[in-house]
């Protein structure tokens, strides 16, 4: 039985590209300071640096967007950023249903990591509208979708969340918004079965988060994208025990993984505003697409049974 107390992953989840760069550019950029420091006092006794630091530079983790968060901040309507958003017709791309983008309008702090998030069965992009905004105002480009017919299954819509990351970052209007080495997936009822299937097939991906997740297919050992499971305790369309508890424990035990239970919940509960789902999917995707481990103090030590959490399972620390 999967224990709900910390453990540490059993061997490192591999490092993707932009992170091991900024651990070594960190890294080098300690060892030149202390160098640097310990000549300029030797030589000049220890006289102040007065060169012009970057935002860049001075941030531990350039990939960093917004203040540091707080529980009231993750849990807010809004983040600090004014949000912009445009629409995506359907004669306009290929592989997809169009849908609408949702983007920081600040153009100052650079590029931003994004998120292509996909319906259920029967369901259209307004059935996880709310998170467009309330994502995009974290910092994030958000691309809620339309499938290509709402009965597409699964693996079809795993394919057509590929399809829109391609054009929100090769095509799109805000494309040179976006940092196309940080970008993740989410998705509703079958479109959470759905990013399984897209991180299964794209593990350059750097977040999956399946809500209330439908899938024939319960096994996903070749994921090896950072994956947050949210299920909920009454769900009678895509069960827990059929579902969401079996994707979480097929996932490698070295993945970075966590596995959240909504209490009086339902299939339909990612349908409309949510705090327990933005806070949680808002520090997911800050922590593992941005690399921003201000957030880690909300994910470890695993959040605590609660008036909204049945249960939290998870492999803390994390190593990403």
């Amino acid at each position: 039985m999967q224990q709900s107390n910390p453990a540490v992953p059993a061997t490192p989840t591999p490092h993707r590209p932009h992170r091991l760069t900024g651990r070594l550019a960190r890294a080098g950029l300690a060892t030149l300071l202390a160098a640097g420091g310990l000549v300029a006092a030797q030589a000049a006794g220890a006289q102040a640096i007065t060169a012009p630091v970057t935002k860049a530079q001075a941030a531990a983790n350039p990939y960093e967007r917004g203040p540091a968060p707080t529980v009231s901040s993750i849990e807010a309507s809004r983040g600090s950023y004014a949000v912009s958003q445009t629409s995506v017709s359907s004669l306009s791309v290929s592989g997809f249903g169009g849908g609408t983008v949702y983007y920081p309008t600040s153009t100052s702090d650079g590029t931003f990591g994004a998120v292509v998030i996909s319906p259920g069965y029967t369901a259209y992009q307004s059935s996880i509208s709310w998170l467009g905004p309330r994502l995009a105002s974290q910092g994030f480009v958000v691309f809620t979708i339309d499938t290509n017919t709402t009965l597409d299954q699964p693996d079809s819509r795993g394919r057509q969340l590929l399809a829109a990351l391609d054009y929100l970052t090769q095509s799109s209007s805000v494309r040179t918004r976006i940092d196309s080495s940080r970008l993740g997936v989410m998705g509703h009822s079958m479109g959470g079965g759905g990013t399984l299937e897209a991180a299964k097939s794209r593990p350059s991906l750097q977040a999956a988060i399946p809500l209330t997740g439908w899938n024939l297919d319960t096994t996903w050992p070749e994921v090896r994208t950072p994956t947050l499971i949210v299920g909920a305790d009454g769900d009678t369309i895509a069960p827990v025990a059929s579902h969401s508890e079996p994707f979480y424990r097929s996932l490698p035990s070295s993945l970075d993984k966590a596995y959240l239970e909504l209490r009086g919940a339902t299939h339909f509960t990612p349908n409309s505003s949510n705090t327990t789902i933005a806070k949680y999917s808002i520090s997911w995707l800050k922590r593992f697409i941005d690399n921003d481990t201000r957030y880690e103090q909300f994910l470890c030590p695993l959040p605590q049974a609660s008036l909204t959490i049945a249960e939290y399972r998870g492999n803390c620390p994390h190593t990403s």
